[in-house]
């Protein structure tokens, strides 16, 4: 259902730097650059994660409530993901570990604009 999902950013050139860095060292690359977008994934026919400067020339915000979530293969990767997030300048916002009762591990960050997202694992 989802094909892909956009975040704003007020240095779009810092966040490039952050985002080719980061999905890097889980293999995945950057599909596509446009102006004032981009977007990382596998493939384009699967979804992506994009950043933009917003169209309207307004300052980036991050939602109240918004996170996106981005899957991984294991704990281990998640852990990895957690740790190089945090040392490309990102923050902590709930470290990897188990969350509820049925086996879901993730691991929760803000990226430089403060847009909240986690690495996760699925039960």
């Amino acid at each position: 259902m989802i094909g892909y999902v956009t975040i704003g950013t007020n240095n779009f050139d810092a966040a490039l730097q952050f985002y080719d860095s980061l999905f890097a060292s889980v293999g995945v690359s950057r599909l596509w650059k446009h102006g004032n977008m981009a977007a990382w994934g596998t493939t384009r026919d699967k979804p992506v994660l994009s950043i933009a400067r917003p169209f309207d020339g307004k300052v980036a915000t991050a939602g109240n409530g918004t996170m996106v979530a981005l899957k991984m293969t294991s704990r281990a990767e998640v852990d990895a993901f957690h740790a190089k997030w945090l040392a490309l300048g990102g923050t902590n916002e709930g470290d990897p570990g188990p969350r509820g009762e049925h086996g879901f591990y993730g691991g929760y960050f803000r990226d430089l604009d403060g847009n909240k997202l986690n690495a996760y694992v699925p039960a």
